[in-house]
């Protein structure tokens, strides 16, 4: 009877510690979406405010060509600082706004790359513990869900988001400037 115990014991130990593993895997892997969800929501929020920045700038950039063709009687090549400064002031206040957004964006598309990456391997270890593909020495292990960090090349692809960025913006800047030449000066 003695020996019934022990090993009936023995199961029921297996049993609950597999249900505690299954239960932590399945809260590790709740959050990690949740906390992925999160960071889609923050950088579709930053994207819209990109977008009305550059709107806003194009409105303000529009403004200040329209306002040169109409006033081209009163503005002469000699007054032509006046508006490159108002667009070399402007494209500067733009670029830094710019520069902030795109960095809060990249930051918050790095972090849900590192959820996702959390996640799929949460997943993968709940699929094997659930597949009994997990001995009773890994159990322990299966339960260390460290925080995963995509690898270096990763950080690429931001690097070339912010030069096309900026590229097409300091386009804009020359296409404004050499405008407000043309129409002062000839």
């Amino acid at each position: 009877m003695a020996e019934y115990e022990t090993s009936s014991g023995a199961g029921a130990g297996n049993m609950i510690r597999k249900e505690t593993a299954l239960q932590a895997l399945n809260t590790i892997i709740q959050l990690h979406f949740e906390k992925t969800l999160e960071k889609k929501r923050s950088v579709d929020l930053q994207k819209k405010k990109l977008w009305k920045l550059f709107h806003l700038f194009f409105i303000f950039l529009g403004l200040i060509f329209l306002g040169q063709t109409q006033s081209s009687s009163r503005l002469q090549c000699r007054h032509c600082w006046i508006p490159i400064g108002l667009l070399s002031l402007s494209h500067l206040i733009f670029y830094v706004s710019v520069a902030q957004t795109l960095r809060c964006i990249n930051g918050f598309k790095y972090q849900r790359r590192c959820h996702k990456l959390t996640l799929g391997l949460a997943t993968e270890r709940l699929r094997r513990l659930k597949n009994h593909e997990i001995g009773r020495d890994e159990e322990e292990e299966c339960l260390e869900i460290h925080y995963q960090e995509p690898p270096e090349s990763y950080f690429g692809k931001f690097k070339r988001n912010w030069a096309l960025h900026f590229a097409f913006l300091i386009f804009v800047y020359c296409f404004m400037v050499s405008s407000s030449v043309v129409l002062l000066c000839f």
